[in-house]
This record gives C-alpha cells, structure tokens and sequence, in this order.
C-alpha cells in the first residue's frame, strides 16, 4: 500500500492498494476511486462486535455503518479530500498507543483500526460541554489518517501537566493524556465573556495535537454569504484515462 497527502488549504490523502490491501472508512467520506476498487458497507468492521458495537462508533460520530475499500484484481487507488480547510494527518496505531480524536475527525484506516466513544469521566458537564466533548478513541493495531481543521499546534506535556482547551479547538491526543471537563470561571466569564461555559482540561504525559479552525467559527463567518443559493454547475465528464493517471501517479515512481 503506498499513500499521499497533496494539496496546502484543503488536501487530499489518495491510497494506492494492492491485492491483500483494506481501507476502512466512515460513510460520505469517498471523493473518487478507480474502477478496480471493490466497497463493503458493514456495520461489523471497524473494531465493531455487533450492534452494540456499532452504535457505540456511532455515538462518537464514526458512523452506525462503515465502508471497506478493496482491490482482490490488482492495482487501484482510492481517494479521500478534507470537508474544510485543515490538515491531513497520518498516525500509527498501535496497543497501547491508541489516540483521541475530535468528533468528526477520523477520515480513514487500514483494516485492523478499533473505533469507539471515548468515556468521559462527567457526564453532567459532558451534556453540556459543547463540541468537542464527543471524543472518537482509536485503538487496535493499524495506520490512521486524521482530519484537523485549520492550523495544527502540537504541544507535549509532562506528567501532571496541565493545559485548558476550548473544546472545538481539541483535535486529537495521545491515549495517556487524561481528559475531563471544567467550567469557565466566574459568573461574569461565563455568562458574558464569550467562551462558553466549558473548558476541556487535558493533563500529560502525551502529546496534544490542538486545531485552530473551530466548525461555529467557520459557520459564523459563512452566515452572511448564504442567503441565497446558487444553481451548481453542471458535472463534467471523466476521461478514461483518469484512472490509469492516478494509478501511475501514486505507484510510478516506487517499483
């Protein structure tokens, strides 16, 4: 399996597979793909054990269904693009170095990933602490791609250290970086400083990957535009000689 992650503000990760080569990724996620791709959508992939299972990916935004990506008569290539501007990200996974993921953050896996919710530790002040406090957790043994939005800061903190995160802006983190949910303080603050009534506390050791595009940062600066929708352009056909492009593209230059 060979990959790439191409493109600045809005990238895209394209994944070349061979024969015993398997993608596991949530629904909606596909952008394009050569006609050799084979798809499987299963509720029992992606770490799952039946429906518990599933419901349980579910709730940590990773899809009640997910789709494998195949390639059983030979070369293919399959290609995922970001939804918003940000980053493409490629993680190991690996037992006991699994990640935390923002809610929506996970874009795809080799087979072998485990996607589930990850527990918080209140569930009072999980309720209510906005976006962000919905965490995919990412165990199993295999190779991850991760979106975040906007600009990466990656911090590493020692044990016990300590640091307090808007929650839109909580991208990922190792799995030994503990997590809860703290509220603004003083009554003012909260009330009228314009941050919310949460923060989310994350303390080390591990390392923290923090996002600088929030999504109701991004729809409140779009609001003004939307007021009117536009008829789409029409589709453009593909040549056939896409598919063999990418393919050579991606496998040309390492064989």
């Amino acid at each position: 399996m060979q990959s790439r992650i191409t493109g600045t503000t809005l990238p895209v990760l394209e994944i070349g597979l061979e024969p015993n080569d398997v993608i596991v990724a949530p629904p909606g996620e596909l952008s394009w793909m050569t006609p050799g791709v084979q798809l499987r959508t299963t509720t029992n992939t992606g770490g799952s054990r039946g429906l518990w299972g599933a419901i349980t990916r579910a709730v940590s935004g990773g899809g009640l269904f997910m789709t494998e990506f195949s390639s059983p008569g030979g070369l293919s290539a399959v290609a995922f693009a970001a939804r918003v501007p940000g980053q493409i990200m490629e993680v190991q996974v690996q037992p006991g170095r699994g990640y935390l993921v923002h809610r929506h953050g996970f874009l795809c896996a080799t087979l072998g990933v485990e996607v589930n919710a990850a527990l918080q530790r209140s569930l009072g002040a999980g309720i209510f602490g906005g976006e962000g406090f919905v965490l995919q957790r990412l165990s199993g043994t295999a190779t991850a791609w991760i979106e975040l939005g906007g600009e990466i800061v990656s911090h590493e903190l020692g044990a016990g250290e300590t640091l307090l995160v808007h929650p839109g802006h909580v991208g990922m983190f190792e799995e030994s970086v503990s997590f809860d949910i703290t509220t603004i303080r003083g009554i003012t603050n909260a009330l009228f400083g314009g941050d919310g009534l949460f923060l989310v506390q994350l303390t080390g050791p591990g390392r923290i990957w923090l996002q600088t595009l929030t999504m109701p940062n991004l729809a409140h600066a779009l609001s003004p535009y939307l007021g009117a929708t536009r008829e789409a352009p029409p589709a453009q056909s593909v040549e056939a000689g896409a598919a063999g492009a990418i393919l050579r593209d991606i496998f040309g230059n390492q064989r």
